[in-house]
Formats: C-alpha cells, sequence, structure tokens
C-alpha cells in the first residue's frame, strides 16, 4: 500500500483532530457508566458536541482512506445516537466496519473514535478517541507469514488520545466498544510503544537499585525506544497466538466464570513462557545454522531481547505493579522470580542481583513445561481437582499467607466450587521480603508510567 501520510507531528496538532478531541473530553462527564447521557438538561450542549465531534472526523477523514468506511460509519452511529435521544451508545455498525488487521503495513495510521471503555483505565462506557500508528517491520510480517500465524494481532504505537488512554491501558480490544450485539471479533490490538517506554523506565531504575549489571543487548535495548518496541512485538505475536493453542483446559480464558485468581496467573505465565521458549529456539537454530543470513541473524537478536524482555518485565514490572487484590499478573512476576532464584540462576547476594545467563533459558523452560503438564493433565480432571493440582504448582514456589484456608487444606471439598473460591484470600501469595523492600523503591517509578508514550519516556 503507498500512499502520502501526514506525520505523527502533524496529526497532533491537526484541526480535525483538535475538535474531536475537544468534542469527545467534553462528552465524556455527561455520560452514565453505560454510556448514555441520562439527564436531559444536557441533551442541547452533547448534540453540539456530537455535530462537532462528527465534522472533525469528516474532516480528517481524506488522512485515513483505508478506513473510510468506518469513519463514514462512525459520524453516522454519533448522530444516531444524537438524534434517538442519547441512550445508551450503539456502535456495532461501524465496529464491524473497522477492520485494522487487514491494513498491517508498517506506519499506516488510524483514528478510532468509539463510546468504549479501556482496560486498566476506566471501567465506564465513555466516548474516547485516538489516533495510532502500526508497527509492522519485515521481520514480524515474516514471523507471522511463517510458523506464528496469528491474523488477529494489530501492533500500534499512540499518535494521540482522550483521557481513557492517559492511564495504564495498552490495549485496544473491539469488545470495549458500547454495541447492540457482540460480532465474531476479528482483531485484537495493543499499544507496543507503551509498553515497551514503561518497561524502560522501570528496568532502568531496577537495575540501579538492585545494582544489576546488564548484559550489552539487554542495555542496547534499554536505550534504544524503537528496539524495544520491536522486540515487544514479537513477544506479544507469539503470547497473543498462545491463549487458544496447546494442550489446555477445556475453556483456557475463563471467561464468565469466577475461578481463583492463581489460575489466571498461570495462563498468562503460560503464554509468556512460551513466546520465550519459541525465542530461544529461534536464536538457537539462527546460532546453529553456517549459512544464515544478515536477516537470520537480527531476527536472532530480536529472539534474544524477546527473554531479556520477558524476564524483566515479568520480575521488576508485573511482580509490584497494581493492588494486592487478587493481581494475577503479579503473582505470575512473583512466581518466575522464586522459580529462578530456587533454581540458583538468579542471585541476590551481598544486596546485588546477578543471574547466570548461560543457564536460565533452560531453567526458564522447565517452568513453562510444568504448567504445560497442568494443562495437558487437566482435561481428564474434575474442575476442583485442577484448582487444586494448580494451587500445589504455585504453591510449591511461592510461599501463601500463613492464615491461607488452601495452605491448611481447610477447604469445603464437598460443597461448591465457588466456596472454593471465596475461601482465596486477596493477597494469597503475599510478597516476599526481597519484595517489599523493592516495592516501596520503585513505587514512585512504577506510578510515573501512568499515560507513558514513545515521546514522553
Amino acid at each position: 500500500m503507498t500512499m502520502t501520510q501526514a506525520t505523527a507531528a502533524d496529526l497532533r496538532q491537526h484541526p480535525a483532530w483538535l475538535r474531536i478531541k475537544a468534542a469527545a473530553t467534553a462528552l465524556q462527564p455527561l455520560q452514565s457508566k453505560s454510556g448514555a447521557i441520562d439527564d436531559a438538561a444536557h441533551h442541547e450542549s452533547a448534540r453540539a458536541h456530537v455535530a462537532d465531534l462528527t465534522q472533525g472526523i469528516r474532516d480528517i477523514a481524506p488522512e485515513f482512506p483505508h478506513d473510510a468506511a468506518y469513519l463514514d460509519q462512525a459520524a453516522r452511529d454519533f448522530e444516531r445516537w444524537a438524534a434517538s435521544g442519547f441512550g445508551e451508545p450503539d456502535f456495532f455498525d461501524a465496529l464491524v466496519q473497522f477492520q485494522p488487521q487487514e491494513h498491517r503495513v508498517d506506519g499506516l495510521q488510524h483514528l478510532v473514535v468509539f463510546p468504549m471503555y479501556t482496560q486498566n483505565g476506566s471501567p465506564d462506557r465513555k466516548v474516547e478517541a485516538v489516533v495510532v500508528e502500526v508497527i509492522w517491520p519485515e521481520f514480524i510480517a515474516d514471523l507471522e507469514a511463517g510458523d506464528y500465524s496469528n491474523k488477529l494481532f494489530v501492533p500500534l504505537r499512540f499518535i494521540d488520545f482522550t483521557a481513557g488512554y492517559d492511564t495504564n491501558s495498552a490495549v485496544l480490544f473491539p469488545e470495549t466498544v458500547a454495541m447492540r450485539e457482540i460480532p465474531a471479533f476479528t482483531w485484537g490490538a495493543i499499544f507496543q510503544d507503551r509498553e515497551a517506554a514503561r518497561f524502560r523506565r522501570v528496568v532502568e531504575a531496577a537495575c540501579d537499585v538492585t545494582k544489576l549489571e546488564l548484559p550489552a543487548d539487554a542495555a542496547e535495548m534499554l536505550a534504544d525506544q524503537g528496539l524495544a518496541e520491536r522486540t515487544f512485538v514479537m513477544w506479544d505475536l507469539i503470547h497473543d497466538r498462545t491463549h487458544m493453542r496447546g494442550d489446555l483446559p477445556f475453556d483456557p480464558f475463563m471467561i464468565k466464570q469466577r475461578m481463583p485468581f492463581f489460575l489466571y496467573s498461570l495462563e498468562e505465565l503460560r503464554c509468556d513462557l512460551t513466546a520465550f521458549r519459541e525465542a530461544v529456539a529461534i536464536e538457537r537454530r539462527i546460532a546453529a545454522d553456517e549459512h544464515a543470513t544478515d536477516a537470520d541473524r537480527d531476527l536472532a537478536k530480536h529472539a534474544k531481547l524477546v527473554q531479556y524482555a520477558v524476564i524483566f518485565d515479568r520480575i521488576f514490572r508485573f511482580a509490584i505493579t497494581g493492588s494486592r487484590v487478587r493481581n494475577y499478573d503479579g503473582l505470575g512476576g512473583q512466581l518466575l522470580f522464586a522459580w529462578l532464584h530456587q533454581h540458583r540462576v538468579l542471585h541476590w547476594t551481598d544486596t546485588q542481583l546477578a543471574f547466570d545467563w548461560d543457564e536460565v533459558p533452560d531453567v526458564v523452560n522447565k517452568l513453562g513445561e510444568a504448567i504445560e503438564l497442568l494443562y495437558w493433565k487437566s482435561i481428564d480432571r474434575p474442575k476442583v481437582a485442577h484448582w487444586l493440582a494448580a494451587y500445589e504448582l504455585v504453591s510449591s514456589v511461592v510461599e501463601p499467607h500463613p492464615a491461607s484456608a488452601w495452605k491448611a487444606g481447610n477447604l469445603p471439598l464437598d460443597g461448591t466450587p465457588r466456596q472454593l473460591t471465596d475461601l482465596v484470600m486477596d493477597d494469597e501469595f503475599p510478597l516476599s521480603m526481597f519484595y517489599e523492600a523493592f516495592e516501596k523503591k520503585m513505587r514512585d517509578v512504577i506510578a510515573s508510567t501512568k499515560g507513558i508514550t514513545a515521546e514522553t519516556v
């Protein structure tokens, strides 16, 4: 696809974008949790804001010819919402027209405007607007066209956004949009620039706190936002496709089921460790190839960086980010740290952190194998037996709370699964003494990553 595009800087200052952003921002405080504007006293001003918004969409639409059908329908959906009295918004028609997975071209830009909630941002459906560009380097296109097919995956970089994305949210998912029915979802987007930017800031600070001496290639990634972004695209490409691959429980996402949070920990960690394992395999295959090309060696470089990214993001950021209430990503980070320490390839000695890097890949892969074995056995087990086996795996590595009913085995095994879930403590696996001290030193740095982008790192 060949076209002339505005620069990111031009789009941020485009009069039509500024009009869209201002109108969306003005509508947000008028909306209820569902996205409706319940107070009729606000309808007149809301209609004026919608008129500004739709005019802005139409004015800027020529910048996004590949999204012409979507932008036209989005304007129509906003006008219908206003004309029908600002009830619960329905943007089904616009959503099915938006198909970014069909245009995965490096640097291609999109305008996205929907009433939606933002994960790790606002739980309420508000009118949000975001301008983005696709990250699709050639080596990722080759990976996706080969062994790592993922037609739904859309990696993005922020250009500008409204308040719902001035948060920790780093995903754009169609299921967050207000709509009358659920379509077959055909894409999912992740903002790799945010992931890379906060990774670089957090890991740099963590290395200072722990006196960790980084390998040269890992240090290069911390110094280069573009290199970090490409690394995260590779990681997420493989992670994202893994959720529906492998020997799985019947429903790996546990959709609409209330389960102990440590099961979510294992699923997310399984996907990350699959990306890690594949990165190790790619790196080793290319290293053994006497006829490797420059492109192969570039792929191997990114594969090595994926390994560092998985480890450092998990143990330095995930483990101490968010509340201690059923923090499944936090537990995944704790689990990886403890596994590495207990297998003696991570050392906290004389108040300095160190790794035996030559041994780390195989040790990490053993944790992945343990989780995969748990999953393989799961289809032959009743649900509660699977839960108990999962708890045994996690608690054999990360120490549970001393007051835990699960740790003590005081469980009503003849009761309902919900009763068992209710007995899981909010912080079933508290932070270790290492992490308690580490979190205090890192708290301000973690907080500073809210709303971070490639432009602000």
